[in-house]
């Protein structure tokens, strides 16, 4: 059975952050990602990882103004010196709290910048941000995200992002997969991950449609989870999904994979 972490960002937002790692603990994960960690001090977080026995294993690299509408400035040509710092800040952060790993979001497009403007900026600001991260023995992943959520994203295919690494060239720049956005945007998920686990260093998860919890949607979980094991895949997987209901609510498929992981067959 794969390894689950909560995403802080998504799963129990009835609560504060700070007050979110208790809660994953006592659901029964030793793992959390957080999409940005930065509206806590580094040293705050590290204190309730430590307290509750989680390890954070992802966070995403600054991406702009989120409250705004923003979603991620990688590939933005006026904001390429913004995106340095945010390299620099997101390297503190994973260096402080343990975090093997960091999600780089391409973003929107901006008007009047053509395609092939937006793909060179993005281009050097990988090279730049995995070379960065390389001297401090942490990972780089590129996420691609649907354009039905987010129209106008710029990486949202996954042969699109796995062609971007290629020419990034670095070796310790990988595809963040996630199976909703991936759903919603080309299907083939068995086949896709079979085909490129190697370049895949982190699973995310949400049923579709809705992006809520495993069980709800057309995705068969159960037969998604076994494939995983036999494909050996030894990371992560991130519960990145809204709950339908309350994330309490929401947790059934989780306790039932973990208990029994082939009586949903």
């Amino acid at each position: 059975m794969p390894r689950f972490a909560a995403n802080l960002s998504m799963l129990f937002c009835e609560l504060p952050l700070a007050e979110r790692f208790a809660a994953a603990a006592r659901a029964g994960f030793t793992a959390v990602e957080v999409q940005f960690p930065y509206e806590l001090p580094a040293a705050r977080i590290a204190e309730l990882l430590r307290e509750h026995k989680l390890q954070l294993v992802l966070h995403n690299l600054p991406a702009g103004d989120w409250a705004a509408g923003e979603r991620g400035i990688a590939c933005h040509p006026d904001r390429v010196d913004e995106f340095r710092a945010g390299v620099a800040q997101a390297i503190a952060y994973a260096m402080a709290l343990g975090c093997p790993q960091l999600n780089c979001l391409a973003g929107i497009v901006p008007a009047g910048v053509s395609e092939a403007e937006a793909r060179a900026t993005f281009v050097a600001n990988l090279r730049h941000a995995a070379a960065e991260l390389k001297r401090a023995g942490l990972k780089l992943l590129v996420e691609p995200i649907n354009t039905f959520d987010i129209p106008g994203f710029f990486v949202s295919r996954s042969d699109a992002a796995l062609a971007l690494l290629g020419e990034v060239g670095a070796d310790n720049l990988f595809l963040q997969y996630d199976v909703y956005h991936a759903q919603r945007m080309e299907g083939e998920l068995g086949g896709t991950l079979a085909r490129h686990l190697p370049r895949i260093a982190h699973i995310q998860i949400a049923d579709n449609p809705g992006r809520h919890e495993p069980g709800t949607g057309e995705i068969h979980y159960p037969w998604l989870f076994r494939h995983l094991d036999a494909l050996g895949y030894a990371g992560w997987v991130g519960c990145e999904y809204k709950p339908a209901t309350t994330t309490e609510a929401g947790l059934g498929w989780l306790r039932e994979a973990l208990a029994d992981p082939l009586a949903r067959r």
